[in-house]
């Protein structure tokens, strides 16, 4: 289960501006991304941005903090808190997403949807350490995150709508079963 905190605008103000400054480019999404992506590296915040208390979690699943909410609703910027052993979902999202991460490490996994619609195939993973900034626009993100570790991870997530009015980022989850990667 995913806890909404409420809103609470206590975004950088640098990072807002950076991040408004690319999304006023009215490029594409995957280009959009792209440059959300290189304002986050520039102005990515410590673990700090958050509350002792929120950083700690909750039992009850990883927890989204939204941190600004860009009032025409271009985008979002808010903070995953996950515990070791939370995950998300297998899903895909509404808009472009970019994350940075400012505390521990987060594991994704990448799939693929079959032409039939029946399956999903896992097309790659990876493991995004303290520091690292990435993105990725719809079509093609149909992801699962997870912490593996043994301490809190938290990352910042830049999403190109304003999830505050629409209760998530996530487009659809995805329960279907999963061919694992052909060995090469």
């Amino acid at each position: 289960m995913t806890v909404i905190s409420p809103v609470r605008t206590r975004c950088p103000a640098d990072l807002v501006t950076a991040i408004r400054t690319a999304t006023q480019q009215h490029r594409d999404w995957q280009r959009t991304a792209e440059l959300v992506a290189d304002a986050l590296r520039l102005h990515l915040p410590g673990a700090d941005i958050l509350t002792a208390a929120e950083r700690e979690g909750s039992a009850d699943g990883y927890q989204c903090h939204v941190l600004h909410a860009e009032p025409d609703g271009s985008f979002s910027v808010t903070a995953m808190v996950w515990r070791p052993g939370q995950v998300t979902p297998i899903h895909d999202h509404v808009t472009w997403c970019v994350f940075g991460v400012v505390q521990g490490v987060e594991y994704e996994e990448l799939y693929a949807l079959s032409d039939d619609g029946n399956h999903l195939s896992e097309v790659g993973r990876g493991q995004n350490n303290c520091g690292e900034v990435s993105g990725f626009a719809p079509p093609g993100d149909i992801h699962r995150v997870r912490n593996i570790g043994t301490d809190v991870a938290i990352s910042l997530h830049v999403y190109g709508a304003d999830i505050t009015r629409l209760g998530s980022s996530v487009r659809r989850t995805y329960d279907l079963p999963v061919l694992a990667p052909a060995v090469r």
